[in-house]
């Protein structure tokens, strides 16, 4: 049977095959027909515009944001992450009031964020490191203190620092925790687990009242490491007084204080801080400590709440010790996920 083609007229008033655009195509010619040939597009938009510099100018001179108002500065800080979902929005608006005004403006916003964050997207992990470090904030109300130890321990880390240890669970943790760290040490609410000798060990005092850091020698094969473990008081938001953080901002001052006269080269943080890297009120530690997940991470890194991370208030910290890969553990029974990370102690050659 002879194959029937499909004809139209030309303009020529012949016939020839039909030719069917394809659906982007005819999307982006209706777009571009309801744009082109309109004055308006540079006057239509305006508040989208300046909502879109106004994000920019944010993200841009965050820092300058004061603090004393409700740590106003520190809350933006600790969410600015997600002041990038306010781009595709105004993009979408910008489509809406087809503006070019606006969607010339909306580039700053994304243009800010990229520079913020943009280096955050890619995978930075590399193979190797000698040492495997974790830590947790386990939630003085955990109903399950064993598992939540033997999910951690299964990590395979070298060494394990836990916050927020209830007294009466502490035995729990270091009965699940035995079989793998032979040796550990608990200051307060706070302590750490090693699979190398510990010594020197001592609390920290930053400010409290009672220990909720400490400091430890590790004694690892490519030498000697200060391992501190901190929980810096916890901050909250409250519509009488804002961004209440005083007492954090006062202990994270006294850490930074005495990780600086640490007498040894090597030191790794682990800790519930209660604020991220961008958080200024933390400079006198991230000051003078790199992040591994900035520098050895895959994406943000989000630690907290479990149930739907928003930020990384838990955080590995380190000075004179190179980051190698750096990731969040899976869920436990505490409102905190664990975060790991493995870093290069000796020369490589």
């Amino acid at each position: 049977m002879a194959q029937q083609a499909y004809v139209t007229e030309t303009d020529g008033g012949g016939s020839g095959p039909e030719r069917r655009e394809p659906g982007f195509r005819r999307l982006a010619d209706r777009l571009v027909a309801g744009w082109r040939g309109d004055p308006r597009i540079w006057r239509r938009g305006l508040v989208v515009a300046a909502l879109a510099a106004l994000l920019a100018l944010v993200m841009v001179a965050h820092a300058h944001i004061p603090n004393r108002f409700g740590n106003l500065g520190s809350l933006t800080e600790t969410f600015l992450p997600w002041l990038g979902l306010c781009v595709p929005v105004l993009l979408l608006l910008a489509l809406v009031r087809r503006s070019a005004t606006a969607l010339i403006a909306v580039l700053l916003p994304a243009i800010a964020w990229l520079n913020l964050f943009g280096g955050l997207l890619t995978d930075k992990a590399a193979g190797g490191g000698d040492l495997m470090v974790a830590t947790h904030n386990v939630n003085a109300d955990n109903a399950d203190p064993a598992g939540t130890a033997r999910s951690v321990a299964a990590s395979g880390a070298d060494v394990v620092a836990l916050e927020e240890l209830r007294a009466s669970a502490v035995p729990a943790y270091e009965e699940a925790l035995a079989p793998t760290y032979r040796y550990h040490s608990v200051q307060g609410t706070v302590g750490v687990w090693s699979k190398y000798p510990l010594s020197d060990i001592a609390p920290v005092d930053i400010k409290l009242g009672w220990t909720r850091a400490m400091r430890a020698t590790v004694t690892t094969p490519a030498g000697p490491v200060a391992v501190y473990v901190a929980h810096l008081p916890s901050v909250r938001v409250k519509l009488e007084a804002g961004f209440t953080a005083r007492q954090r901002d006062t202990s994270a001052d006294a850490l930074g204080e005495a990780i600086a006269g640490e007498p040894l080269e090597r030191v790794v943080l682990l800790g519930d801080l209660n604020g991220t890297m961008n958080d200024r009120a933390l400079n006198a530690v991230t000051s003078q400590m790199r992040s591994t997940q900035g520098a050895a991470g895959s994406g943000f890194g989000f630690s907290w709440p479990a149930s739907f991370p928003m930020a990384r208030i838990d955080q590995i910290m380190v000075k004179g010790v190179e980051p190698m890969k750096s990731w969040t553990l899976p869920e436990t029974g505490s409102d905190h996920l664990p975060v790991a990370a493995r870093v290069q102690l000796s020369a490589e050659s």
